[in-house]
């Protein structure tokens, strides 16, 4: 719950180890870390909502926080899924939803997709292969599949935009009475 809010280290790193000592255990895990994820989100969202720029401004200068703050109200939700994937700390992603109004049930519904699919994408690991999972995870194999898994879940993002898009681009034919008789 902590890794969307403050603390330092990410769970991953957590799961990871505790996973690698007992692989039977690596599927509750991944239960855990979500419900704490997804706990914490929301009070990471109320931080960035009442203090995000004054805790921003200490570490990062203003240029570059206005520049965050416009690439993630045009892109939230392409940052919050990205960011699931990253080792980037998701606290960063919480706190900065918070900073710029983005709506708190949209950042929960693609950190529950994002993150869900981190935990568990770790934990089916080390459940299937037990400890011999822990060369995959340190190796380039977890690398590959979280980016996969993070192309994926962006490409049906952005096809279901477009389709949004066409949607409400079209013309509702029958919007008008007379439309209907020639």
């Amino acid at each position: 719950m902590v890794d969307a809010i403050l603390f330092p280290i990410p769970a991953f790193f957590l799961q990871v180890s505790l996973s690698a000592l007992n692989p039977d255990n690596a599927l509750w895990l991944a239960t855990l870390g979500f419900a704490g994820c997804m706990i914490g989100t929301p009070i990471g969202y109320a931080i960035g909502r009442t203090s995000g720029y004054r805790l921003l401004r200490r570490f990062v200068k203003q240029e570059k926080l206005d520049r965050v703050e416009s690439l993630f109200r045009k892109h939230g939700e392409m940052a919050i899924l990205i960011g699931s994937f990253t080792p980037i700390p998701f606290k960063l992603f919480t706190v900065a939803s918070g900073c710029t109004n983005f709506p708190l049930r949209k950042l929960m519904l693609y950190a529950a997709i994002g993150r869900a699919a981190k935990f568990y994408i770790v934990g089916l690991l080390f459940y299937a292969y037990g400890r011999s999972a822990e060369h995959m995870v340190h190796g380039k194999t977890l690398t590959f599949i979280m980016l996969a898994a993070g192309a994926l879940l962006a490409t049906v993002w952005l096809l279901m935009r477009v389709r949004r898009k066409r949607l409400n681009a079209r013309p509702n034919a029958a919007s008008k009475p007379e439309d209907l008789c020639p």
